[in-house]
């Protein structure tokens, strides 16, 4: 009935946007999906378990990605356990409990303004910072912690915005009820945003896992197994370590290892897929336990 009111010029109009709409939604999709397949493509047959358990040697001329990957997980994990906890805890100040408004602006702003920071910046701050002035010299931790700055604001503004959706009548019934205020942000408003959290975390490991600029200046790109806190003395910390994001770098730009490039980069992707899916069930377990 409103298609037959409107003009022919502008059932054209309509019709031309539509079409415009699906060919973008088609392209993109082809495009993931290309990039995809011709990565796996490329590195899926260079995927070994000689590849994955061995220790690169030029002796014996051999290649090996296990120390890239146990570096990878170390400064993974060591990264999200400091940046989660500061993250949230920053969102749930900002949201639940300060009260100067200018502050709250400044503090989002700065948040916003350090996110669109290029990574490249944040690796030679973090070098002239943790590994020189700190005395950490390159090692595995001033990468974490390089990572921790950078990724501090993306997990506290996605905390924060999902704070705010949280209804205010859920708070003000648990006020009604006679609950503290901690205890309605623990068991009410934590809760309810949730899918932020994940949301922030998401992001990060996604950022952290894709990261070698700001890791070239701080953690190295040795490919030798070193434990996170190896070599901690009264001077400072020592312990480089190359990511498999850093190896993808050095095996194709300056060894000219391209299969063993690709097959680094399929197992980064396999790595985002499984984060993603596991975000994905704890997402739904979450939602089942409100609905319930």
């Amino acid at each position: 009935m409103l298609t037959n009111r409107l003009s022919a010029s502008r059932r054209i109009f309509i019709t031309i946007m539509r079409v415009l709409l699906v060919l973008a939604a088609v392209l993109t999709a082809a495009l993931v999906v290309f990039m995809i397949v011709y990565v796996l493509s490329k590195g899926l047959p260079y995927v070994t378990w000689h590849l994955l358990s061995t220790k690169p040697s030029y002796v014996s001329g051999t290649i090996g990605i296990l120390p890239d990957i146990c570096n990878t997980v170390q400064i993974l994990l060591a990264s999200l356990l400091i940046v989660l906890p500061l993250g949230v805890g920053a969102a749930i100040y900002l949201t639940e409990y300060a009260t100067n408004r200018r502050l709250i602006g400044a503090i989002e702003y700065a948040a916003e303004t350090l996110s669109g920071i290029p990574s490249i910046i944040y690796g030679l701050v973090g070098m002239l910072f943790f590994c020189q002035f700190l005395n950490m010299k390159t090692s595995l931790l001033a990468g974490a912690l390089t990572l921790v700055i950078m990724n501090l604001p993306t997990i506290m503004r996605t905390t924060q915005e999902s704070l705010k959706t949280v209804p205010q009548s859920y708070r003000e019934g648990a006020f009604g009820l006679g609950a503290g205020k901690w205890r309605v942000i623990r068991t009410v408003v934590i809760p309810g945003c949730v899918d932020g959290v994940i949301t922030g975390c998401i992001l990060s490991v996604g950022r952290i896992l894709g990261e070698s600029a700001a890791l070239l200046f701080t953690a190295g790109f040795a490919h030798t197994l070193r434990p996170l806190f190896e070599g901690i003395r009264a001077v400072g910390l020592e312990g480089a370590g190359a990511t498999l994001t850093v190896a993808l770098y050095v095996y194709a730009k300056e060894q000219g290892e391209f299969g063993v490039a690709f097959a680094i980069a399929a197992i980064l992707m396999f790595l985002t897929l499984v984060i993603n899916l596991a975000a994905g069930l704890v997402t739904k377990y979450y939602n089942r336990k409100k609905k319930l």
